[in-house]
């Protein structure tokens, strides 16, 4: 069975608010974080992020990929936590859709592009 990255956001949010909703944070690695609080839960991420950007740099792609998977995995979780669903995240990329990313960025910041 193929399955499109749409359907394993859908599979893995569903995974990870099953889990808040059980709340066995001694059996479950998401309900131990969601039950050490949002700031936990937004450090695990950024160290998930750097450990991506260094296999980025310095990686191979098993690597590249494993450390994406762990950052999509958390940030999964903390949007469930702040009660976001992936949804809303495509709601706003449709909504940037065919818009330059410097003139978006300069509509929220009210700033020009320096990136």
């Amino acid at each position: 069975m193929t399955q499109t990255p749409a359907s394993a956001l859908a599979r893995l949010e569903a995974t990870v608010r099953d889990r808040i909703v059980a709340g066995e944070a001694e059996a479950s690695y998401v309900a131990s974080l969601i039950a050490k609080g949002h700031g936990h839960i937004a450090r695990k991420l950024g160290e998930e992020a750097l450990e991506l950007v260094i296999a980025a740099v310095e990686g191979e792609e098993p690597e590249i990929v494993a450390e994406a998977t762990d950052l999509v995995f958390h940030l999964t979780v903390l949007l469930a936590a702040r009660g976001i669903g992936w949804d809303a995240i495509e709601a706003e990329l449709d909504r940037r859709a065919g818009t330059s990313g410097h003139t978006e960025k300069a509509a929220r910041t009210g700033a020009s592009h320096a990136d």
